[in-house]
């Protein structure tokens, strides 16, 4: 993957992370949420979340998207009133930075919040939430930083699309090896927030921290699957995993690197090169919560 997390990657990726989330694990986190929600989203960016979960949740809603990119959080307006476009839904903005989505089930509400989720949960009014969420978010964050958001959440937490470490790419190549090595050298770097990031670990530290503070964890597997008829994709996730492999490994190994990267976008470029990176979705929800009643596969 990409720590690249400009509009363009986020835009490139939103279709596969669409199809990769669980939707029954989605349905549990509708269930659990009050009439009228309140749903904090972490790393929002362009509300790729929103646009998925926002359906799924199917009534009234209030979102606040949580971001440190200005310019992501206006994409993510712009974004939403085309997606609300395409299906005949009304878009108003009463305020700057505050949208109102009005679906046939109810009106979304939607506010933009410039945040350092280094600081979160501090920096986060979370007793105005009945839920926090993210996507692609929690693999990224270190452990203290899960620690701390366990220890003060008491509603649901949602957080979709954290790797697992079970990836590949496809027909393989001698030197799969060395350049996954350094990917998963650089997934655990120090992404920001106070400590080496979780990098695969991020599904098992997720659900520890929560199950110790009496919260009900569910998880389901996530993974994207990347045909051969999507190369630019294919293209893209080959470049990620080149770029940090130059990072982590010896600057003697780079030529190596690029001689792989240089195969896989040939492979690409003729629409035979597939991928498959694995995902896990997690969703904690608190003591006083009733069990989930749906049956995750």
């Amino acid at each position: 993957m990409s720590d690249n997390f400009d509009a363009e990657w986020l835009q490139l990726r939103e279709p596969f992370d669409g199809r990769a989330r669980s939707v029954p694990l989605a349905l549990l986190l509708a269930d659990a949420l009050p009439v009228r929600p309140r749903i904090i989203d972490l790393g929002a960016g362009t509300g790729s979340l929103f646009r998925w979960l926002a359906p799924y949740v199917g009534r009234t809603q209030i979102w606040t998207l949580v971001d440190s990119n200005a310019a992501l959080l206006d994409r993510a307006f712009d974004d939403i009133a085309e997606a609300a476009d395409r299906v005949g839904w009304t878009v108003t903005l009463p305020k700057p930075q505050i949208m109102l989505v009005h679906t046939p089930v109810g009106v979304w509400r939607v506010e933009a919040q410039l945040a350092d989720l280094a600081e979160a949960p501090g920096n986060l009014k979370l007793d105005q939430a009945d839920g926090v969420v993210s996507s692609a978010l929690c693999d990224l964050v270190s452990h203290a930083w899960v620690a701390r958001m366990a220890a003060a959440l008491q509603v649901p937490f949602y957080a979709a699309l954290n790797v697992d470490g079970h990836e590949g790419f496809f027909p393989p190549h001698p030197k799969d090896g060395l350049v996954a090595r350094g990917f998963r050298r650089d997934q655990t770097r120090d992404k920001g927030f106070g400590g080496r990031a979780l990098g695969p670990a991020a599904p098992a530290v997720l659900a520890q921290a929560f199950r110790a503070h009496g919260f009900s964890v569910t998880t389901a597997p996530s993974p994207w699957r990347i045909p051969a008829a999507t190369p630019a994709m294919a293209e893209a996730l080959a470049d990620g995993h080149a770029d940090a492999a130059l990072r982590a490994l010896p600057r003697a190994l780079a030529p190596t690197v690029e001689e792989w990267r240089k195969a896989r976008q040939l492979q690409a470029a003729r629409g035979a090169l597939m991928a498959r990176v694995g995902h896990a979705d997690l969703l904690a929800l608190p003591p006083a919560t009733p069990k989930p009643t749906r049956v995750i596969n």
